[in-house]
């Protein structure tokens, strides 16, 4: 029993250590290092449009790869005002998201004065299909999901389970149809009919920017606006994208544009000290876990004589 103590002691001075040192390591990052685009050198800049496409990412999502407009929007004037950058590669892997924040982004693209390019790589559906149009070029790879120009709601609803279990919703508003959608009643068909006629007007707006983004008639991105995922091979044919590849094709674009060699420099958010300090906190936390855990792990295989591979 003294020597367990003793061991969780030893545990608990290994993990006050390596936060100490965590937090020395953060702020000299902070202060040494730092993300400071504009002393970067290149003269193309790289924006990721990873995950779900929100308008603020510290709504909702902490554990989930996102794409804040707010933060990206920045991105994108910071580079549009660094002399040196002459163009900007968007790689997209992303679902898509809020239309409202596909939007903002969008229209930020078609503010900047450099070479632009959508560069697809597995997945730039809906919203962030949005963006990529809007982008001087897009090149996606020939088997990546592309398009799916269409709009989504939807809610659960739990009606029938509480009529199972006896549970009554009291009704209680000041507005018809204040608790529209709410989960503990159907939608009456008035209802769904409102919800219905938002939707089509956001999916007309969405088909609107695509046509004038892709210099596509109207009429024919409205005829493969349902929704529908395409192929990159796909996506080409319908005058979605303008080329199949991967890097080496932006790049060569980009080259041609430019007239020069390209330099790539990734912009992001810069985390500065807490930012840094969270990761590091985290990844050291993490290894110390799997420490312990591992040893721990190894003293209840020696008792019980079990044997397991990985």
């Amino acid at each position: 029993m003294k020597q367990q103590k003793n061991n969780w002691g030893y545990v608990l001075k290994v993990i006050i250590g390596l936060t100490i040192l965590s937090f020395l390591i953060a702020l000299f990052i902070s202060f040494f290092i730092g993300n400071d685009f504009e002393g970067l050198d290149g003269n193309v800049a790289v924006i990721d449009i990873t995950g779900t496409i929100v308008a603020d990412k510290d709504a909702n999502f902490l554990f989930e790869d996102v794409t804040s407009s707010d933060e990206i929007r920045k991105l994108i004037r910071k580079a549009d005002k660094n002399n040196r950058i002459k163009a900007i590669i968007f790689k997209i892997n992303s679902p898509g998201g809020s239309a409202v924040a596909s939007e903002e982004i969008a229209n930020e693209i078609k503010k900047t004065n450099k070479t632009t390019v959508a560069w697809i790589r597995e997945i730039g559906t809906s919203g962030a299909y949005w963006i990529a149009s809007s982008a001087d070029y897009v090149i996606s790879n020939r088997m990546s999901i592309t398009g799916s120009i269409g709009v989504i709601a939807s809610y659960l609803g739990f009606s029938d389970f509480l009529k199972e279990h006896n549970v009554s919703y009291e009704r209680l508003v000041a507005g018809s149809l204040k608790d529209m959608g709410s989960p503990f009643k159907e939608l009456t068909p008035g209802e769904k009919a409102l919800f219905e006629k938002s939707l089509d007007a956001i999916h007309d707006y969405f088909v609107d920017e695509i046509a004038k983004n892709r210099n596509l008639r109207k009429s024919d991105v409205k005829k493969i606006a349902t929704g529908m995922f395409y192929l990159g091979v796909e996506a080409k044919e319908l005058g979605l994208v303008d080329e199949l590849g991967s890097r080496e094709e932006v790049i060569n674009y980009i080259e041609k544009q430019i007239g020069e060699e390209t330099d790539l420099v990734e912009y992001k958010k810069e985390k500065g000290f807490l930012g840094s300090l969270s990761q590091i906190i985290g990844q050291s936390s993490f290894y110390v876990g799997k420490g312990v855990g591992n040893a721990l792990f190894t003293k209840a295989k020696l008792a019980d004589s079990v044997s397991i591979s990985t």
